[in-house]
């Protein structure tokens, strides 16, 4: 049963029928051990190397290769086919390294297994491997101890959990043993509960072993990652359904050329190399290589903006992205609480406010020329500094002062010390002499100090006492022993003026904005109280001074990033573990909702995935989420047709990390789990990453989709060479050596050129492309279509202007076409840089990879016309200066003509 915290501590006992006092027997545990299995994660499904190697190799894209290279080595093209026989090499060897890498999630999992844990039996404590604990275990657990498995806690003394790796939730959890009424509550929501995997922090307890092995929390989440299916990358769907396409038009190609060659009397060993060699044109063979080598590119430039890419594809996946699911915690926030307002005598002071004035209020509080908050904001500063436990120690590493002790606490410190009051100067003259620690139950901590003789005039609120007590907890509890307030210079009780349900009110009004709020207070001491019991007999009749307001601020540059996702045609959404009020503060002031509707953990238990899907469209905020309504949230999202990024730190974020279409880790505060399921990881946690990385992802699916409409269009042209000079009477124009040439040439150096393209103008202030979405959407098709038909014409039309009868010019024609094709592919490379802009605007020199590719193909050109080596193995004629010229301004027309569409395009748009 999950129901645990439902039941009474002596039912969940007797239900799992062990002894809270003296534990199981050894036979006893021995047998359930038999019976349950070992309190461990197991790998079920794990696709072994080979079925991984195997998935590689059936792509596809892959297999055409392998085929090109087949007909390139039957042609006697050995160079061609190592070459494209190591592009299948290296893209399997490198799909078979991200896909195993993937499988290693669960093994990361497995490594939260605790070696050792003390435990009862027999009435005795000794100490086990983990692996040996079995449901009715009554474990002892302290301070810095990982929970060995689930469980209901017994006794508790202060006990508190940090559960951010499991729940998201951003605090320690504090622990009681009392029952929980409530039906459907999240994780974080169980208090009475412990986890496997999560770390005590504080305080120590006895809980009784409820779920071990697979059966725990930890292990549903080991569960949902071994199930989840990952779905190819867009790149991939589109890749694959080109090679469908490719394929199809090759069987077409080699039928069209062979049947006119039979008609004209060809020989038959001509036409099929003729048809095959087309073929292997109608491939862009290097496609696989550019994708790689753009994908690697990217993430090195992605690298540099703290952005790790684990594997490849999700480069392009990001720039496809519609939706990003954020957490709140050290994401979108600074996890780091912050003290943003003090409200003292029922007026709010900013902290921000204070710094700008730079006033020193340590002796300042009694100050009879300060107005009343200012002398109450004083005593504050005072009570929460010394009612603290944290302390601010240097780090010799970065010059800074670090936390020691708890965040909320810590938070308090800086506060004080930025308002000129340093604790550890504070504590030297007000000592500490006695104290009650923090409990569950009274929400509140007290500390008693010796007092101090004032420096500065007037009267101490405290008289001439010689002790003061301070405490400092949750405004409520803080409200049930306070009878009076502190108003700068007098007390006033609280039934006085409505000064209850003031500071009711102020309590109320910032936990809804999201803040977390604690109050302050005093009591005059006249003699020293013996002992914790003592100091809690203090907690009665004491006197007001204020209420705190903290926040885990929203990291500066967040806010800028979700305009500029939006902008973008992005929606980003927050998940969180945190509470709902909290949340979606914190999404309303970063732009990321501009409406109350949120969803909580309990709303999605009771909603199926349909009705779920029916919300996803309107809702940015979901808070108290479990494992399984991330994974449900992912999948409802997936189901609109939504490209997920979805970002997580903890090991409950680790499914649906693995089920988005890009999963992004916290590199800093992630654990191994989530590092595993995902696909990129952020070396900052910073959301404004994820928006850069988009951006980036962008700009190289943009290179992808020019190189392809670059080496799509240059075939195009090929092809239509050799299909319409048949209908002219003249003979094939090109022999299969100088197809397989143009192909090696263009496609390989200009090609890999277009990988390094810089971003394109305007490039997040567009929509991103749908999933559904061809490859050839966008113009691109029509484009590849009309350059391919004009390359064709202008070449063909240049070897039939040599070819005619009456200007007979054996060999000429050939090297003409052959030239002329060549060079205005060239052109092609140039033009299509940018889809808007004139590469005269974006210059020469912003791409010197495309300028240098260009220049070296027309050396190699130049060297297959010119070399008598190389004339003899193309069959190729020296051309004239004349035919040179003509040839290079020729194969000009497809550049202008590019240039003149892009400039009728820029003139539409504006």
């Amino acid at each position: 049963m999950s129901n645990w915290y439902n039941l009474e501590a002596e039912a969940v006992v007797e239900q799992l029928r062990t002894n809270a006092t003296t534990g199981l027997t050894q036979a006893e545990a021995q047998r359930r051990l038999v019976e349950v299995g070992p309190n461990e994660l197991i790998d079920r499904g794990v696709k072994s190397p080979w079925h991984i190697l195997l998935d590689q190799v059936r792509d596809l894209m892959v297999v055409i290769l392998i085929i090109s290279a087949i007909v390139s080595a039957f042609l006697g093209e050995y160079t061609d086919a190592l070459v494209i026989l190591l592009i299948v090499i290296l893209n399997t060897l490198l799909g078979f390294s991200q896909e195993y890498r993937a499988e290693q999630a669960i093994a990361a999992l497995k490594k939260l297994a605790v070696p050792n844990v003390r435990v009862l039996r027999e009435g005795r404590a000794q100490e086990i491997s983990a692996r040996d604990l079995v449901p009715g275990d009554i474990v002892v657990l302290e301070a810095g101890n990982l929970v060995p498995a689930d469980g209901r806690v017994l006794q508790s003394a202060n006990l508190r959990a940090e559960e951010a790796a499991l729940t998201g939730e951003s605090h320690p959890v504090d622990k009681k043993t009392g029952v929980i009424r409530r039906e459907h509550i999240s994780l974080g929501d169980r208090a009475n509960m412990v986890f496997m995997g999560t770390v005590i922090t504080f305080g120590r307890a006895q809980a009784v072993v409820t779920e071990t092995g697979m059966a725990t929390e930890l292990g549903n989440v080991a569960e949902l990652i071994q199930t989840v299916e990952r779905e190819p990358t867009p790149l991939q769907r589109r890749l694959d359904r080109l090679g469908k396409t490719l394929a199809w038009i090759s069987v077409g190609i080699i039928a069209v050329v062979v049947l006119l060659g039979l008609l004209r009397g060809e020989d038959l060993r001509v036409l099929f190399l003729t048809g095959i060699s087309m073929a292997v044109a109608a491939v862009p063979e290097g496609l696989p290589a550019v994708v790689t080598i753009t994908l690697a590119l990217g993430s090195q430039r992605m690298l540099r903006r703290q952005s790790l890419v684990r594997k490849l594809p999700a480069v392009e996946t990001l720039g496809s992205v519609t939706v990003i699911c954020s957490d709140k915690t050290g994401t979108l926030t600074e996890n780091r609480m912050t003290v943003t307002v003090l409200d003292v005598a029922n007026e709010e002071l900013q902290v921000d406010t204070l710094l700008e004035d730079g006033r020193p209020i340590l002796h300042a509080e009694l100050d009879p020329r300060l107005p009343p908050p200012r002398r109450t904001l004083g005593l504050m500063v005072k009570a929460m500094t010394l009612c603290n436990d944290a302390v601010l120690a240097a780090d010799p590493e970065n010059s800074v002062q670090r936390i020691i002790g708890d965040p909320t606490e810590g938070a308090l410190v800086i506060a004080a010390a930025q308002l000129g009051v340093q604790k550890g100067e504070l504590e030297a003259k007000w000592q500490r002499v006695a104290e009650a620690p923090f409990t569950s139950e009274r929400k509140r901590m007290t500390t008693v100090h010796r007092t101090v003789p004032l420096t500065e005039g007037g009267a101490a609120p405290w008289g001439d006492v010689p002790y003061v007590a301070f405490s400092k907890g949750a405004v409520d509890s803080l409200l049930e022993i306070c009878d009076a307030i502190w108003v700068g210079d007098r007390v006033v009780s609280l039934s006085e003026e409505h000064m209850r349900a003031r500071i009711v009110e102020a309590n109320a009004r910032k936990a809804q904005q999201g803040q977390r709020v604690l109050g302050v207070s005093y009591r005059p001491v006249e003699e020293l109280p013996d002992g914790a019991e003592g100091v809690l007999a203090l907690e009665t009749g004491q006197i007001f001074l204020g209420v705190i307001g903290m926040l885990d601020p929203p990291r500066p540059e967040v806010k800028e990033a979700v305009r500029k996702a939006k902008n973008a045609g992005i929606r980003p959404v927050m998940i969180t573990g945190d509470h709902p009020l909290t949340a979606h503060h914190i999404a309303h002031e970063l732009g990321i909702t501009d409406n109350a509707h949120f969803l909580t953990g309990p709303d999605l238990t009771h909603m199926s995935l349909s009705e779920l899907e029916e919300r996803v469209g309107d809702v940015n905020v979901y808070a108290r989420v479990s494992p399984e309504h991330k994974l449900g949230i992912v999948q409802a999202l997936q189901d609109k047709g939504h490209i997920v990024a979805m970002t997580g730190d903890g090991v409950n974020d680790a499914p649906a990390l693995k089920k988005a279409d890009i999963g992004v880790a916290m590199g800093i505060t992630g654990t191994d789990v989530s590092k595993e399921a995902a696909d990129m990881i952020l070396l900052d946690d910073n959301f404004a990453t994820i928006v850069a990385a988009i951006e980036e992802g962008r700009v190289i699916f943009d290179n992808i989709r020019k190189f392809i409409k670059y080496t799509l269009s240059s075939n195009t042209g090929e092809l239509l060479v050799m299909l319409l000079a048949p209908f002219l009477g003249m003979p094939l124009p090109l022999l299969p050596l100088q197809i397989l040439w143009i192909n090696l040439v263009t496609d390989g150096l200009p090609g890999l050129a277009l990988a390094v393209e810089p971003a394109e103008r305007g490039i997040m202030r567009r929509s991103p492309f749908h999933p559904q979405e061809s490859i050839f959407s966008r113009g691109m098709g029509r484009q590849i279509i009309w350059v391919g038909v004009l390359m064709g014409l202008v070449s063909l039309a240049v070897g039939y202007f040599y070819w005619w009868p009456d200007k007979p010019a054996e060999g000429v024609w050939q090297t003409m076409v052959f030239t002329t094709l060549t060079l205005s592919q060239m052109g092609n490379a140039l033009a299509i840089r940018s889809n808007i802009d004139s590469i005269f605007t974006i210059g020469l020199r912003s791409n010197k990879a495309a300028i240098a590719s260009v220049v070296l193909t027309f050396a190699l050109q130049m060297m297959v016309i010119y070399v008598g080596f190389f004339q003899r193995i193309f069959r190729t004629v020296p051309l004239s200066l004349r035919d040179l010229l003509l040839a290079l301004v020729l194969s000009t027309v497809v550049f202008w003509a590019v240039e003149i569409e892009k400039w009728w395009m820029r003139r539409q748009r504006a």
